[in-house]
């Protein structure tokens, strides 16, 4: 069977839910555009500040996406087979996960932008409060440290491919630094020069890709800089992004946050439309090379993973009622909010497009074969070179494909990275009663 016959189909399920119960959940919340958001009632530009919904999109899109829908359905469709983690991912993500997050996004704007862990602490003890929000913050610093190790271990070492072509993690670190500046300069040119969004995308946009073809010629390698072993420096590289966690989650939301988030989400629609065509081409033109491989099923339990219920829910999270999602929907993305018909594509539909990103993760491992050794990888390599090999069929070289993958899934994590930090800054000063930028600097570090 053709992976067209798993692609398309999800693609069109997705795009009806949208366009069917997006519509009911929207009269069902009774969304009211006359009903200004705390963005323009609160706005400082700062944390609070009302921008085009193009631009939010992009931004929460990328914030809630990070790895989870790349590692999460790698590993359950490796361990479960692909079958039951498709299923999951589908009516998860349209009855569960997109509902919650849209549901998360309303209540905060409708309680001044308040956190999640705000707007319940009017139904909760003083104490059941303080625990709840103790737990949201270690459940943060949970998220940057397994985030930063990850994107960490993308800067170190090197991938040899198939047709022995190499991809070095000192390349994927300077595209990805090169990548940070990028949104900085956008974000000037936008607030200063008043370049419209439209243009400034078609400029920033393009440059992305020359930083991601630029790495692999001028690749930044740590550990050959300083003399030290691959695993060194992968721990120097950890620590080099935190720093950069506490000046992004200091800085105002538009010089890097926004812009940031903006191509991040856009780098993501490019990720899906170039594995869809290049799944398309292979189809048509390469004979057998986008047929699923891989056992729809496996088992109910692996020694690995465990058993399928439960943790095929919780492995794949885009679907979940996921905490992490109502943090961002009521962190930052709420101080966002132009208007409240927003939230329907803001809050259900990045949850749904989160789930074709998973899908086409998905598929990375449904054309390998059971017995392939590539299913022993690490997911963010899984998902490199499944996409190298999608892109191949465009005419991009597969060494850049797997690099382009690689920058995408360390773009995803940056956003993460800064947004979970400044919930976690929110969440001190909440505790602790810190304020002023003196305590803001204090509760970020």
């Amino acid at each position: 069977m053709s992976l067209l016959a798993i692609l398309v189909p999800s693609g069109v399920v997705l795009a009806l839910a949208y366009r069917i119960y997006g519509r009911v959940l929207a009269r069902l919340f009774r969304l009211d555009d006359a009903a200004p958001t705390p963005a323009v009632t609160l706005r400082d530009d700062v944390d609070y500040e009302p921008i085009a919904p193009q631009l939010l999109m992009g931004q929460h899109f990328s914030a809630i996406a990070a790895a989870g829908p790349i590692v999460g359905p790698i590993l359950a469709g490796v361990a479960f087979g692909w079958l039951p983690a498709l299923a999951w991912i589908l009516i998860g993500s349209i009855f569960i996960g997109g509902v919650h997050d849209f549901s998360a996004l309303v209540a905060s704007i409708r309680h001044k932008a308040r956190s999640i862990a705000e707007v319940v602490r009017d139904h909760m003890s003083r104490r059941a409060y303080v625990l709840f929000l103790s737990f949201v913050w270690i459940a943060l610093v949970y998220i940057i440290v397994a985030f930063t190790d990850i994107t960490a271990s993308s800067f170190v070492g090197r991938q040899t491919l198939e047709n022995g072509e190499t991809v070095s993690g000192g390349g994927i670190a300077t595209s990805s630094l090169l990548y940070l500046v990028l949104p900085i300069v956008m974000g000037f040119c936008m607030r200063y020069l008043k370049i419209p969004l439209w243009l400034a995308t078609a400029v920033f946009l393009p440059l992305v890709g020359v930083a991601i073809w630029g790495g692999q010629r001028m690749p930044f390698d740590l550990g050959q800089a300083l003399g030290t072993s691959d695993l060194a420096a992968q721990k120097i590289w950890g620590v080099l992004l935190l720093v950069y966690c506490v000046g992004a989650a200091m800085v105002p939301m538009w010089m890097l946050l926004q812009p940031r988030g903006h191509l991040g989400g856009c780098f993501l629609y490019v990720a899906l439309a170039g594995a869809a065509i290049g799944l398309v081409l292979s189809d048509r033109l390469v004979a057998g090379d986008a047929t699923i491989r891989y056992p729809a099923f496996t088992a109910w339990q692996t020694a690995k993973a465990g058993d399928l219920i439960p943790m095929l829910f919780i492995t794949i999270a885009c679907g979940a009622c996921s905490g992490f999602h109502s943090l961002i929907a009521s962190g930052t993305t709420s101080k966002q909010l132009r208007r409240e018909t927003d939230a329907r594509p803001i809050g259900y539909g990045t949850m749904l497009l989160e789930a074709m990103v998973a899908v086409v993760s998905l598929c990375c491992v449904m054309v390998l074969a059971g017995g392939d050794e590539r299913v022993n990888q690490p997911p963010n390599f899984i998902y490199a070179l499944g996409m190298g090999r999608f892109l191949e069929i465009l005419g991009v070289p597969t060494a850049i494909g797997v690099s382009f993958a690689l920058t995408a899934f360390t773009t995803f994590v940056y956003d993460t990275l800064d947004v979970c930090t400044r919930l976690g800054r929110y969440i001190v000063q909440e505790l602790t009663g810190l304020s002023g930028r003196a305590g803001a600097w204090l509760g970020t570090v």
